[in-house]
């Protein structure tokens, strides 16, 4: 077992601590939030509350 398994990281979608999960720039996406974005339609009222959450990320500064 690596010992990186174990970290938890607190998602930016749910707010959980999770130890599975995507990075997009500096933001953690837990794997079931991951899904659920995926798997949401535009059309559907939780589309908006993502793309507000996604909206909190900070992209990385090029040097």
């Amino acid at each position: 077992m690596n010992i990186d398994d174990d970290k938890k990281e607190l998602c930016g979608i749910c707010e959980q601590e999770k130890s599975r999960g995507i990075h997009l720039y500096t933001l953690f996406i837990c794997c079931e939030c991951e899904q659920k974005m995926i798997q949401t339609d535009p059309k559907e009222a939780e589309y908006q509350y993502y793309l507000k959450k996604l909206k909190n990320m900070n992209q990385p500064t090029l040097n």
